[in-house]
């Protein structure tokens, strides 16, 4: 009975606790929007992100909240010489913070530091072969997203997708989609939905548009998205994040079942902005 009542009580302090650290949070959080978005990160939007412009008033203003609270928890690590300034900070919180737009959100939780580089970084992975042979390979990335609290950028690569919003591929769009893919600690194209029972149709339908990609990238078949969507369902979902985003008029008229799941757990309609 004793032990039953010890453990009680340890329960109900771990609840309040993570009520009261919540509670902090949102109370921290509304002190930093009540804050003047500065005139110099404002400058940065216009100069970086022409996406902004194409955003409604109201999602501007949203994003720039969004933006200075990203910018306050975050924490950004300059690699390879290069130095960490508000030009990277906004630029590269600004294109992350569209994912959090009308949704409520606790800002990428199990995120803890953005590392950047001055472009394309080299990363050794480990690869087992028949037999158990395990080898070295070195790949060339522009983006990497960790399940230990980091993201990885190229910032060469994250300005150039900055200018062009709608060529499709924007590699902090995708890297971020994968830490939102990853709050339930599995990398498996299936973040945290909305309601439990939205998950029988989202797995439909992104299982049916993952195995075309897989058909259309084996016979070299045109697609709306990238081959490298079919690697596996993590990807095909951040590369239709991707796509989502930035050519949402050819994905809605092309694959509108997708479109649809999409907009449903963003809730956003992006086709209307461009």
């Amino acid at each position: 009975m004793l032990a039953i009542f010890l453990v009680s009580i340890i329960a109900l302090a771990a609840i309040s606790w993570i009520t009261s650290r919540s509670w902090r949070n949102e109370r921290r959080r509304q002190q930093i929007n009540q804050q003047a978005f500065p005139k110099q990160w404002r400058k940065i939007l216009k100069r970086h992100m022409p996406y902004f412009r194409s955003l409604p008033a109201d999602l501007q203003l949203q994003l720039k909240k969004l933006i200075q609270v990203f910018i306050s928890e975050k924490e950004f690590v300059g690699c390879d010489g290069i130095i960490i300034d508000d030009e990277i900070r906004v630029t590269i919180a600004a294109q992350a913070c569209l994912l959090l737009l009308n949704r409520q959100t606790d800002f990428y939780p199990n995120l803890k530091q953005i590392l950047v580089y001055p472009s394309v970084f080299y990363v050794n992975n480990q690869e087992q072969r028949s037999g158990g042979v395990v080898s070295e390979r070195q790949r060339i990335l522009s983006g990497e997203s960790w399940q230990n609290g980091k993201v990885i950028l190229s910032w060469q690569t994250t300005q150039a997708d900055a200018a062009n919003p709608i060529d499709g591929s924007n590699v902090v769009i995708h890297e971020f989609a994968h830490q939102l893919d990853q709050e339930d600690g599995h990398a498996n194209g299936a973040p945290i939905l909305n309601r439990f029972s939205d998950y029988t149709t989202w797995s439909k339908v992104l299982s049916e548009e993952f195995e075309t990609l897989q058909r259309n990238a084996e016979h070299n078949q045109p697609s709306l998205f990238s081959y490298y969507g079919a690697t596996n369902p993590a990807e095909f979902f951040a590369v239709a994040t991707e796509v989502f985003f930035e050519r949402p008029q050819e994905f809605y008229l092309y694959h509108r079942a997708l479109y649809q799941e999409l907009s449903l757990f963003f809730k956003l309609d992006p086709v209307n902005w461009h």
